[in-house]
């Protein structure tokens, strides 16, 4: 594979320099969150434990093949979108996407029952009556209702911005309809929607891109979801690390750094105002304001100072749930994986038709399948990739599985965690690629390595409260509380990511965007009305 020269703009060492912003945490919402105040003109230090950048779209290399860990599908990143053109301000126009072509994901029942997710609004309601020819009308309703829902979200997103103590007043004013979707659960809309239960599962296909089953999910994050891809899937071109690389140097153009293997001990608050952080090794770095963008949950239980843990504020944070923790088995190829039915889309293979079934018990690992596979090929998705005479390319199988099911090695050490440990990944590794290889058996004779990642290597490379792949659980507790925005009681303090928002790529990145905005309100709404809204 031909090499590509990589600008870094991040280091183990910071400038000395008076910052204007810390941001803890370099995933998406702390990107997105730095690169518009260094828009702004600020001055930014962003902070990473992690001895790579990009939290959830960083990359990881083993003998020459290169996988992504989060990015598999975005919507939204095209000129015609508010979010795609925001981000391609930010990143003066260096980051690149590509799409997934016509069909960006093809979900697989027992049964037989095949079902492609087209980029076509009009082809995805002839897909879907084809295949439900009887309940045309529930189809119909569904679709509205996904679409009236999304778009009363618009103001519920903007009132996260806003100060909490004012959540009395901007929940009912600016939220309005959003925050009155999100009090309902999805099994219950979709009861009443689609009353015949296999159509409700394939409406539902997706709720593994946010994953919580509809008895705990706020239908509106079903709703947001199902739009978000309205018009397809997207890839970024040289592969998911172009994010932080192309965002971060926006940082750096300004004045700004990013430093890695940084791992931050505490927020370092004085009269009540946060000051800067203290790291692990004792180092102390003083700004006049910090953005949190590693979790609500983690900044409550792991960063604030004691005196803030029984603040009621903290502990309904702190009372929330985590998203379900996941399984990776990181494939690598010799040979044209085409010609196994593997392409740009993404294979959603299920082996039940209830959707409460949601993830893989390690007791059950011999005896049942998993309940989903969400089967990916990055290689094929980006057109950057060279794959050299060897044709050699990349796949990723991903499940859910509780970190709670690790518990027996949670405190060891990363690659050093047992032969006990070895030995039940090992289980876990044969099992999977037994399931995938019936779904797709000419995968087999050209899979040359396989290597799984578990909920303790989330937990290890990302620090999220157990082992979460996307944040906070999406329910309507969640978006029931009132402290769960970018502004925080603590003067100085802001949250970024998915948790201020919503899941996923550009959910982080919204969430990055509204703490931009509740930290700057004036200039970061002149500058997104210039960059974002168009003419």
């Amino acid at each position: 594979m031909a090499k590509r020269t990589v600008e870094k703009s991040w280091s183990t060492s910071s400038p000395e320099a008076r910052w204007d912003y810390i941001v803890v945490g370099s995933g998406m919402g702390g990107m997105t969150t730095a690169a518009l105040l260094a828009k702004l003109g600020k001055r930014v230090l962003v902070l990473e434990q992690h001895y790579v950048p990009g939290g959830f779209t960083h990359t990881f290399k083993r003998k020459g093949w290169v996988w992504d860990v989060g990015v598999h599908a975005v919507g939204e990143v095209t000129e015609h979108t508010m979010t795609g053109r925001l981000l391609a301000a930010l990143t003066d126009g260096r980051l690149e996407w590509t799409s997934l072509g016509p069909v960006y994901d093809q979900f697989h029942y027992p049964g037989d029952l095949h079902i492609d997710f087209p980029d076509d609004p009009k082809r995805f309601r002839a897909n879907l009556v084809e295949a439900f020819p009887a309940q045309t009308a529930s189809i119909d309703a569904y679709l509205a209702l996904v679409k009236q829902t999304a778009k009363s979200m618009r103001g519920f997103l903007l009132s996260r911005a806003l100060p909490p103590q004012a959540a009395w007043l901007t929940d009912r004013v600016v939220a309005g309809a959003g925050l009155e979707a999100l009090r309902r659960r999805t099994a219950d809309v979709m009861a009443e929607v689609a009353p015949d239960a296999r159509l409700r599962t394939a409406l539902l296909a997706q709720w593994g891109y946010y994953g919580s089953p509809p008895s705990r999910s706020a239908f509106a994050m079903h709703a947001m979801t199902a739009r978000h891809f309205a018009h397809g899937g997207f890839y970024p071109v040289g592969g998911s690390g172009r994010i932080a690389e192309t965002l971060l140097k926006t940082v750096a153009d300004a004045g700004g750094w990013t430093r890695i293997k940084a791992s931050v001990k505490r927020i370092v608050v004085s009269k009540g105002r946060a000051a800067g952080v203290e790291l692990d090794d004792g180092e102390i770095i003083r700004a006049g304001r910090v953005v949190s963008a590693i979790g609500a949950l983690e900044t409550v239980e792991r960063l604030l100072p004691a005196e803030y843990h029984d603040a009621g504020w903290s502990k309904a944070i702190g009372a929330l749930t985590p998203s379900p923790a996941h399984l990776c088995l990181n494939l690598g190829f010799e040979g044209d994986i085409r010609q196994t039915g593997a392409s740009a889309a993404n294979q959603w293979f299920y082996s039940t038709w209830d959707v409460e079934n949601e993830v893989w018990r390690a007791r059950d690992v011999d005896d049942a399948p998993a309940p989903v596979l969400y089967t990916s090929f990055p290689s094929l998705k980006d057109p950057a990739h060279d794959p050299g005479p060897k044709q050699r390319h990349t796949g990723e199988v991903v499940t859910f599985m509780p970190l709670e099911d690790f518990a027996p090695w949670r405190g060891s050490r990363w690659m050093k965690r047992g032969e006990d440990y070895d030995r039940f990944k090992q289980r876990l590794t044969d099992r999977l690629l037994e399931q995938i290889f019936a779904q797709m058996p000419g995968l087999e004779p050209l899979t040359v390595h396989a290597e799984l990642s578990t909920p303790l290597s989330t937990e290890h490379f990302t620090r999220s409260a157990g082992g979460a792949i996307y944040g906070l659980e999406p329910s309507v507790e969640r978006y029931a509380n009132r402290w769960l925005r970018a502004r925080t009681p603590v003067g100085g303090l802001f949250l970024s990511g998915v948790d201020v928002a919503s899941v996923g790529v550009i959910g982080a990145m919204v969430g990055g965007v509204l703490a931009a905005l509740s930290a700057e309100p004036v200039a970061a709404g002149r500058y997104l009305k210039s960059a974002a809204m168009g003419p």
